[in-house]
């Protein structure tokens, strides 16, 4: 299986980020192939719906996404939503590299009362390409991080770690089934 980390701030010091690379080490750590995309690195345009899908600057990016069987999104939670730099990543890459992928979500916020704002982007992907959702997701605010950026809440980092276990367990439970139903050997 191979996994895709998807870094969705365009903040260079953003928590999500922190996030998302702990992610990516507990993949690594436990033998994983893993992918990173860091859409700071990455000036993709905005979908219009036309033109933009030719624009060179998504072919990379689409690659990354479509290679992946499953992947993390690590964003800020922007006016009670994933911010609009996420939306816009799976708008230019659309279904031919998001169908039937496993999503996992890992979300920084500046307070409590946002948890729910990944809902609206994962029931985009689960109904407009079918992805599978894995149902548990991390959600914190700013008082699980240091001083320094660092993430210091040690249930927060524990939930990291379960997200990145229940993406490889969904991941290839999602295969084998597949294989099964295709009647091709696991």
């Amino acid at each position: 299986m191979r996994y895709l980390i998807v870094s969705c701030s365009l903040r260079g010091k953003s928590r999500s980020r922190v996030m998302a690379e702990l992610a990516r080490n507990d993949l690594e750590e436990v033998g994983q192939s893993v992918d990173w995309l860091d859409l700071c690195e990455h000036s993709l345009p905005f979908c219009d719906g036309g033109a933009a899908y030719g624009d060179e600057r998504v072919g990379p990016v689409a690659e990354k996404v479509s290679n992946a069987d499953g992947v993390i999104l690590a964003g800020p939670i922007y006016n009670y939503d994933f911010n609009a730099a996420s939306k816009n990543l799976i708008e230019m890459t659309g279904s031919g590299c998001w169908a039937g992928k496993v999503v996992g979500f890992i979300a920084a916020a500046g307070g409590s009362s946002s948890y729910m704002s990944v809902l609206p982007l994962a029931n985009s992907l689960m109904i407009d390409f079918r992805c599978v959702i894995i149902p548990r997701f991390v959600y914190t605010d700013g008082s699980a991080f240091g001083e320094n950026g660092e993430l210091e809440n040690a249930e927060v980092r524990e939930r990291i770690r379960r997200l990145g276990s229940d993406l490889i367990g969904f991941t290839e439970g999602l295969a084998t089934t597949l294989q099964a139903e295709r009647g091709t050997p696991s």
